[in-house]
C-alpha cells in the first residue's frame, strides 16, 4: 500500500462543516492486503467529512470499475462500482470500551485526544462491499446470455453425464424430499 499517512485525515485544525477528499485507488492499494477476487481496480473514493463539535460524519462515495471472473463461464468482465456508505465517528474518553460494546457497525469511537483519523481500512471494506456478489456476463438486448457459449455447453454436458451416473442410493432418498 502507498504511504500510510496518505489515508489519514487531520481533523483537529479543520473548521466545523463539510470537507471533501478524493482518493484514486488502484492495485497498489491492495498490495499489503490479502489476495482479492478482482483485478485491475480503478476506483475513485470521495470522502465527505462533516465536522461537528463532538463527532465526525464521514460519507464515502465509491465509483469506478474492477475486473471480475464470471461465475458461470469464467470470462473476465469489467463491473462498474457505485455505492455510498456513512460512518459516524464519536469522540469519547474510553474509545476501546465503547468500540467493544457498540453493536452498530456504522459507529466508531476515537479518543478526544486524537488529531487524525485513519480511513484506509474503511476504504478497503467499502470497495469490497460495493462489488456485486453475483458476477455474470449479463444478457444481450435480445435476451440471450453474453457468457461464453462453449463453456456453458460443456457445463450442460457435464451436468447431464453426472445425472446419468447418479448413485441409486441418492435416487431413493429423493422420494423423501417432498415430505
Amino acid at each position: 500500500m502507498a504511504n500510510r499517512h496518505e489515508y489519514e485525515i487531520a481533523f483537529v485544525g479543520l473548521k466545523p462543516g463539510r470537507h471533501e477528499y478524493v482518493y484514486e485507488i488502484d492495485s497498489r492499494f491492495f498490495e499489503d492486503r490479502q489476495p482479492q477476487d478482482f483485478t485491475n481496480p480503478r476506483v475513485t473514493v470521495k470522502v465527505v467529512l462533516d465536522k461537528k463539535n463532538s463527532f465526525l460524519m464521514l460519507t464515502f462515495e465509491i465509483g469506478g470499475t474492477v475486473e471480475l471472473v464470471c461465475d458461470l463461464c469464467g470470462n473476465t468482465l469489467e463491473k462498474s462500482l457505485w455505492d455510498d456508505f456513512e460512518m459516524l465517528v464519536k469522540m469519547v474518553d474510553n474509545p476501546d470500551e465503547m468500540n467493544a460494546s457498540e453493536e452498530d457497525p456504522d459507529i466508531y469511537y476515537i479518543s478526544r485526544t486524537e488529531s487524525h483519523i485513519h480511513i484506509a481500512d474503511w476504504i478497503y471494506e467499502f470497495i469490497n462491499l460495493s462489488i456485486p456478489l453475483q458476477r455474470t456476463c449479463g444478457e444481450n438486448p435480445d435476451g440471450g446470455s453474453k457468457c461464453n457459449q462453449e463453456a456453458l455447453e460443456m457445463l450442460r454436458k457435464l451436468n447431464e453425464r453426472n445425472s446419468e451416473n447418479e448413485n441409486p442410493i441418492w435416487r431413493d432418498l429423493d422420494k423423501f424430499r417432498n415430505n
